[in-house]
């Protein structure tokens, strides 16, 4: 299973340390980062993680959106 986030950034360059910052809490909610695509017109940044614990990576998105704003979440599997 992914999870692909989808961020609004304005400052790409504030967001991508804020985004590094988090790499411990991210790892251990259970995600790997597999790529990140930077909107090349607008200010939209898309991550997409492999998924390893899905109860302790939906527990990292509540906490996520409660400090730093909402990101659009999709869990997604291959078809």
């Amino acid at each position: 299973m992914q999870l692909i986030l989808e961020f609004t950034a304005p400052d790409y360059s504030a967001w991508k340390a804020a985004f590094d910052a988090q790499f411990e809490a991210i790892d251990n909610a259970g995600l790997s980062t597999l790529q990140i695509w930077r909107a090349a017109d607008e200010p939209k940044v898309l991550v997409l993680f492999e998924v390893h614990n899905r109860k302790n990576a939906e527990a990292w998105l509540a906490r996520e959106r409660a400090f730093a704003g909402a990101a659009r979440a999709t869990f997604v599997e291959t078809a």
